[in-house]
This record gives structure tokens, sequence and C-alpha cells, in this order.
């Protein structure tokens, strides 16, 4: 049984029944049914036409649910076309699905799973498992996304940058459990990638290539963190730099730059060198400040200190770090970088144990009590 060809399929399917007139809670529902029965009947008879044949059994599903429903009355057009079985119509709704699950009324918790679940093909115990929340709790979420974007209209043009979003949520989330998210949401952008031309898209498919080529040296054999400096960047995948570097190349040649391309170039520069101490600071720098200008984003301006720390020397840094407000995420902690690297040790290293206590994860906390205790060590 090939369950990436299932999960590939699901938002086709999906999407089919939807142009059909079912609403997107009893689509999905009569999807995830026919992947049950595709589970269970392909071992031993596999179909001709894999698409046509989750097609059929999957508006067979809704039209059984359709007719024991309550609201039988109001589908019945539906019920009386129901379309002969055969091949399975051409146009691809991948990219509107994507829209729909994006859709703004939702919060990017429910953005993430709907998409998820939808459009990845990925079950609720799966989805639950990856989020470490009981199975109850994920199917909760996804059926009331699911309500929400049920009166949505299915035609209507959606948000890129929206999509691009939930996208990126998805690949911050990593691994967890039995399910790599990483890797699905290079999946699901690869996808979108195919269905639409948008300098944005490819700029998030290269930032998420860069960024996944340095997962194997980001943790040590004990799994604590390795900070970027100190990772060994012959484990660093290869294949995966040099087919970000030409998917961002391509995608700034268009000159329409935006947010995803700027960070891309931006981890196209540390892939760049073989060294860190080779790392191009200055142009780093230069690109911060094109994110800055797109985005405003504070946290944008926070990793900008640090660059500039690096490129101008740490003092410059500092006064890039002190027009920032001091209870952003993670200022404590580039605030004793910076001190340590100014050479104020015992400022920096109470401003470790101080970043410690603010940590937002284990890994964090426990590397950054490490950098405290080791300077406390020093004589």
């Amino acid at each position: 049984m090939d369950e990436a060809l299932l999960r590939s399929l699901t938002p086709n399917v999906l999407g089919i029944l939807v142009r059909r007139g079912a609403d997107f809670a009893a689509a999905e529902d009569a999807v995830q049914d026919a992947l049950v029965e595709a589970l269970r009947a392909w071992p031993a008879e596999p179909p001709r036409d894999p698409k046509g044949w989750l097609v059929t059994v999957a508006w067979r599903k809704f039209l059984d649910a359709t007719r024991s429903d309550t609201a039988r009355r109001r589908r019945e057009d539906l019920v009386d076309e129901e379309p002969a079985p055969g091949p399975a119509q051409s146009v691809d709704d991948t990219l509107q699905l994507y829209f729909l699950c994006a859709h703004p009324s939702l919060t990017p918790s429910s953005a993430v799973a709907l998409t998820l679940r939808a459009v990845g093909g990925l079950t609720t115990r799966q989805i639950a498992q990856a989020y470490l929340v009981p199975e109850a709790t994920m199917a909760q979420r996804i059926s009331r996304a699911k309500r929400t974007v049920s009166t949505a209209r299915f035609d209507q043009p959606g948000d890129v940058a929206t999509v691009l979003r939930v996208l990126y949520l998805v690949f911050n989330e990593g691994y967890s459990g039995d399910l790599d998210l990483a890797a699905e949401a290079i999946r699901l952008t690869r996808q979108l990638a195919a269905a639409i031309d948008h300098p944005e898209v490819a700029g998030l498919l290269a930032l998420m290539l860069l960024h996944h080529a340095r997962r194997a040296s980001r943790t040590a054999p004990d799994g604590s963190l390795v900070p970027l400096a100190e990772q060994d960047r012959g484990r660093w995948d290869t294949a995966l730099i040099a087919e970000g570097v030409e998917i961002l190349q391509a995608a700034l040649a268009r000159d329409r730059l935006g947010e995803f391309q700027a960070q891309a170039a931006i981890a196209a520069l540390h892939a760049d060198a073989q060294t860190a101490e080779e790392t191009d600071w200055v142009q780093i720098v230069e690109w911060y400040d094109e994110l800055v200008r797109l985005t405003d984003s504070p946290v944008v301006r926070l990793n900008r200190a640090v660059a500039v720390g690096e490129a101008d020397g740490p003092r410059a840094g500092l006064a890039a770090l002190a027009e920032l407000d001091d209870s952003l995420p993670r200022h404590t902690a580039v605030a004793a970088y910076l001190h340590e690297r100014d050479g104020d040790v015992e400022k920096a290293a109470l401003l470790y144990a101080e970043a410690a206590r603010k940590a937002l994860n284990l890994a964090e906390r426990d590397y950054l009590t490490r950098q405290a205790a080791r300077l406390n060590a020093r004589p």
C-alpha cells in the first residue's frame, strides 16, 4: 500500500467533492472514510485509476451520509445528480484548499491542524501526536475549523501570504513524536510551488531547504543544542543547500522581493561559509535591513542586532539592541552573548542565567544554563 500516494491524492479528491457542492466538513469526512476503505481494499485489488476510485467512493460516502441526514431535502439535487463512475476530472483544486485551510477567521493553530488534515492527508491521531495533545483535543480543534470554513466560497481568491505563514508555522514545529513536521512542511510547500508560480512560495521553499540542510548538526548526541557557529558543517546536507540556493536565485531574479526570499538569502549566506569565521556578516546585515523594511518586525530587529554585533563589533550590536523592548523573547540571551563578546564576562554570566529562567523550551534553557555555568567557572 502506497500511503504517500494516498496522501498526495487527498487534496485533489477533497477539492472535487467541494466543487461538486459538498460542504467542506462533510466532504472531508467522506474523503477520510474513502481513505480507510482504500487501505482495506487496495492491497488485494489495486485500482487502475487510484484518484478516480477515491473520488467515486468518497462521493458515495458523502451521499450516504447526506441521505441519512436531517437536511436531506436541501440536498436532493446533489443526490439525483450523482456522477457516473469514471476517470476523475483533471482540474487541480489543491491551491484553493490551501487558501481555504488558511482562512483568516481561523486561529493559527487551527489553520495548521486543518492544513495537515485536509491538504496533508494526515490522521487526527498523527497530528495530535505531533503536537503532543490528546487525540480528542485535536479532533475538536479540527472539527471547529471545518465548521468555520464550511460556509466559505471555494472559488474565491486566497491570500498567498497567509498560506505561507501557516506552512512556516508547520515547519517551525520541527519534529516530535513519530511525525516529522519539518519534512511534511517541505512536502506541502513543494506541492504549493507546483500549483502556483509565485516568488515568495519559492522563497519559503528555499528557506525551508536551507534550514533543513543543517538539521543533523543542530543537536549533540546527548540532545543538547549546538549553536550555528559551533556546528559541524561537514554534516550539512550539501544537496539540499544546492537545491535551496538554485530555487532562491531564480526567485530573486524576478525582482519581487518578499520576506521569505530575504530570510532565505540570509540562510544561504550562512550555508556558503566554510567556517563560522568566513561568514559574510556585512551582507547579512544588509539583508536584515531589507527584512526590517519589509516587515518592521521586532524579532527581525533583534536578529539584526546580533548580525550588527558580528559585522561591526559587540558594542555596535549592543547599541542596536538598546533600541528594542527588553521584554522581547531572546532579548536577554542576545544581550548576554554580546556582553560576553565585549569582554564583560560577569554581566554576561548574570544575563545568561536570567535568560535561562525566561527560556521557552527545555533545550534552550539547558543551553543558556550551561553558558552561565561556563562563565562562572572561569577564574
